[in-house]
């Protein structure tokens, strides 16, 4: 609910790119949930090497990586309007295209509309579309779909659904020249690559990099040069990880 006491759905935008830049050709585009989620829940993980060496009992639990974090949204496709407060009838954020207000949108058109905006495969990427989940003002979530579950719970007589209850999960999506302006990693365990520019020289950039300049001559080594007292600008230098016992 907002502050005034209206109400605000959750809507998904759907991109055809992974800078969430170019918006997919669907109308609607964002739709909105026809029925907010009965429940919210983010999932945080953080993965850790616990593997024990040969004859001990014990082991430092040390970091791997921290996991995309996971949203999951519960919420129903309803076709009775008898939940307070909605109306599928008048909601055309949803299916734009309802040729009468005295029947209820079926669940089946709402479904439809849902699928093809976050699971079915466009045909322009030639894959499910990118997406942002939003919440009022506050949250908005970058991501993909990765599992969808749908409980068929109420019929009509002719075996036509009246609600479906979805379980939804989707993984944050930030595209990978995001992901490293935003880690800016500089462990001396990953491997980096550095634009050389001019008046650089190898061995500070060694140091930079694994906090020791004796390294230098592995440097070279791995760039292919000759000698590391001098580096042309505008040349691209790895620094991969390294044997510190070599």
């Amino acid at each position: 609910m907002s502050d005034r006491g209206q109400l605000v759905k959750v809507s998904i935008e759907a991109f055809d790119n992974e800078d969430f830049t170019i918006k997919t050709k669907l109308d609607p585009n964002p739709i909105f949930l026809p029925v907010n989620p009965e429940s919210f829940t983010q999932n945080f993980k953080v993965e850790v090497n616990q593997q024990k060496g040969q004859g001990n009992q014990s082991t430092n639990a040390n970091y791997k990586g921290t996991k995309p974090e996971e949203l999951k949204l519960e919420f129903i496709f309803d076709g009775t309007n008898t939940i307070q407060g909605y109306n599928s009838k008048l909601d055309k954020n949803f299916i734009p295209d309802q040729s009468s207000e005295e029947n209820p949108v079926p669940v089946k058109r709402q479904l439809k509309r849902f699928m093809d905006t976050v699971y079915n495969m466009s045909g322009e990427i030639h894959r499910p579309h990118f997406l942002k989940v939003h919440w009022g003002d506050g949250f908005k979530f970058p991501c993909i779909l990765t599992n969808l579950d749908l409980n068929y719970t109420l019929f009509e007589p002719s075996g036509d659904p009246l609600r479906i209850k979805a379980s939804a999960t989707f993984l944050n999506y930030i595209a990978q020249k995001e992901r490293v302006a935003r880690e800016k990693k500089r462990s001396p365990d990953l491997t980096h690559v550095r634009l050389v520019k001019a008046g650089d020289r190898l061995d500070l950039m060694t140091f930079d990099i694994y906090k020791d300049p004796k390294y230098v001559l592995q440097i070279a080594k791995a760039n292919g040069l000759s000698t590391f007292r001098k580096i042309d600008p505008g040349v691209e230098m790895t620094f991969p990880p390294l044997d510190k016992n070599a």
